[in-house]
C-alpha cells in the first residue's frame, strides 16, 4: 500500500496516501480493531459538519480565525454534508467513550481537504493553511464537540424520519378505526372470548397508543434541543472568546434549520447524558405499543381457515419453503423483532446514561449509536409495517360473525336482567350441552324467546364509544 507519513504529539504515522484522515485517525484504526469498520453512524458525522462550520462562522465573527479560514473549514464542511466524503471516516462506535477519535478524525479531514482545495498535495506541509486542533477545532473540545453532534443527529433523525412514519402509521389506524366502526366482532380477555366491540374501537385503541408514543417522543425534543458547544473540557468554557456558545447556537440553527438552544448547563450537557436517555426511553414506549398492535393483528390474522381469521392481510410474499399456499405475517413478525432490538438497545442506553463519572460521560459513541439505531430501525419498520401490511388490512365479515354468535360470553348482557347467577347458569349449560344461548335460556325458563332477543342484542353490547 503506497503511504505517506503523518505526525501527532505522539510521532510518526503511516497513513494511506488517498487517505484525507491523518495521524490521529489512523491510530484510532489500528488501535480500535472491534466489530465492523466504520460502525461510528455517519449522521454523527454530519452533526460533526454542522457544528464545525458553525464554529469557524462564530470564531470568525469573534475576531480569532481569518475569514479565509473560515470560508475553507465551511466549503469541505458542505462537501461532508453532501456525502462527498462519506468514505474517510473510518472508525468505529468502540473507542475512547469521549468521541475524540471521531472529533480528530473530522478536523483531519477538513484540514487535508482544505490543503487539496488550495491546490496543494496530501503529505506536503507547506503553505499548509488549516491545522486540525489550532484551527478546525478552535474554541472546542472533543468533550463539547461530540455531545453536540449526536445531539444535532438525533434530533434531525427523529423529526425528519421517525415522528413522521409514527404521524403516517397513525393516520393509517385512525382510518382503519373508521371505516371499521359498524363492524362488531368478539372481545378477548386474557385471550378468551369476552364481550363485543367493534373491529373500530380495537383500532382506535391501537391509534391512541401511537399517538400517546408521540407525544412522548415530542417532549424529548425540549432537551434534546440544548447544545453543548462551547462548555469545551469540563463545562467551564475555558479557550472560547465571549458569547461563543450562544452565537455558535444560533449558527448551528441557520445551518440545520432546526431551533437549537445552548444548554442551560454546561456541566450537564456533558457530564451526563439524561437528554439521551429520555428520547430513548419513548423509543422503548413505542416499541412496546408497535409490538402490541403487531401480535394482535398477526393473531387476528391467523389461519386462514383453521385460526381466528377475523381479518385478512396481504399476501407479500410465499410463506414457507415446503408448504404450498402458504402466507405468513412477515410485516408482523419483522417489526416485532425491531421492538425486540429497540427495547435491548435500551438497556445500552440507560447503562450508558449511567456512566457520569464527575465531569464527563464517558459512553458517548455507545449511547448516540443506539439511539440512531432505534430511531432508524422504528422509523424504517412503521413504514413497511403501514404500506405492506396495516394499509391493506380487511375484515372478514363472515369469520367475524360467526365467532360472535358462538360466544357464550354475549350470556353477560343478561346479568342486570335475570343476575350473575343465572347467567353463568345458561352459559355452564350451554357450554356442556353444546347448544346456543337461547336454547339454554329457554330450557331454564329464565326468559322468554322475545326477552331474549331484545337483551341479548350485541349491537347494543358496544358501548357508545363506537
Amino acid at each position: 500500500m503506497d503511504y505517506r507519513i503523518e505526525k501527532d504529539t505522539i510521532g510518526k504515522v503511516n497513513v494511506s496516501s488517498k487517505a484525507l484522515w491523518g495521524a490521529q485517525t489512523q491510530r484510532s484504526i489500528n488501535n480500535f480493531k472491534i466489530g465492523q469498520s466504520g460502525s461510528m453512524p455517519i449522521e454523527i458525522i454530519y452533526g460533526f459538519a454542522y457544528l464545525k462550520k458553525a464554529a469557524a462562522y462564530t470564531n470568525h465573527k469573534l475576531g480569532v480565525l481569518d475569514i479565509k479560514k473560515r470560508d475553507l473549514i465551511s466549503k469541505v464542511c458542505d462537501e461532508i454534508l453532501q456525502g462527498k466524503h462519506d468514505n474517510q471516516f473510518p472508525l468505529v462506535i468502540w473507542q475512547t467513550g469521549s468521541g475524540t477519535q471521531s472529533n480528530m478524525n473530522i478536523n483531519e479531514v477538513i484540514s487535508n481537504r482544505g490543503h487539496i482545495l488550495q491546490g496543494n498535495k496530501l503529505g506536503d506541509e507547506n503553505d499548509k493553511l488549516l491545522t486540525p486542533n489550532d484551527d478546525v477545532n478552535m474554541s472546542q473540545s472533543s468533550n463539547d464537540t461530540f455531545p453536540t453532534a449526536m445531539h444535532i443527529a438525533i434530533y434531525k433523525k427523529l423529526v425528519e424520519h421517525t415522528i413522521p412514519s409514527l404521524e403516517d402509521f397513525k393516520e393509517t389506524l385512525v382510518n382503519k378505526s373508521s371505516d371499521f366502526k359498524n363492524i362488531i366482532k368478539i372481545g378477548r380477555t386474557h385471550l378468551m372470548d369476552a364481550t363485543p366491540i367493534t373491529l373500530g374501537q380495537e383500532f382506535s385503541g391501537y391509534s391512541s397508543q401511537v399517538e400517546h408514543g408521540l407525544d412522548s417522543l415530542k417532549h424529548s425534543l425540549i432537551h434534546l434541543s440544548e447544545l453543548a458547544l462551547g462548555a469545551t473540557a469540563v463545562g467551564t468554557g475555558i479557550n472560547t472568546p465571549k458569547g461563543y456558545a450562544i452565537l455558535s447556537t444560533e449558527f448551528i440553527t441557520k445551518f440545520t434549520g432546526i431551533d437549537f438552544i445552548s444548554a442551560k448547563n454546561k456541566f450537564e450537557s456533558i457530564a451526563a447524558h439524561d437528554a439521551l436517555v429520555e428520547s430513548h426511553g419513548a423509543l422503548k414506549l413505542i416499541a412496546n405499543s408497535l409490538n402490541k398492535i403487531a401480535n394482535d393483528i398477526r393473531m387476528m390474522a391467523s389461519g386462514p381457515r383453521s385460526g381466528i381469521g377475523e381479518i385478512s392481510i396481504p399476501a407479500n410474499e410465499p410463506g414457507s419453503s415446503i408448504m404450498p399456499g402458504k402466507v405468513n405475517p412477515t410485516q408482523c413478525e419483522a417489526i416485532s423483532m425491531v421492538c425486540a432490538q429497540v427495547i435491548g438497545n435500551d438497556v445500552s442506553v440507560t447503562i450508558g446514561g449511567m456512566q457520569g463519572h464527575y465531569e464527563l460521560n464517558v459512553y458517548k459513541p455507545l449511547m448516540a449509536a443506539n439511539v440512531i439505531e432505534s430511531a432508524t430501525l422504528i422509523s424504517d419498520s412503521v413504514n413497511s409495517f403501514n404500506t405492506n401490511c396495516v394499509k391493506g388490512i380487511e375484515p372478514n365479515t363472515k369469520r367475524i360473525e360467526e365467532l360472535v354468535n358462538n360466544s357464550l360470553m354475549l350470556v353477560t348482557a343478561l346479568n342486570s336482567k335475570i343476575g350473575y347467577y343465572k347467567s353463568a347458569e345458561i352459559a355452564n349449560l350451554a357450554h356442556k350441552n353444546g347448544t346456543t344461548l337461547k336454547e339454554a335460556t329457554l330450557k331454564l325458563g329464565y326468559a322468554s324467546s322475545e326477552e331474549f332477543d331484545k337483551w341479548v342484542n350485541v349491537k347494543n353490547m358496544i358501548g357508545r364509544n363506537n
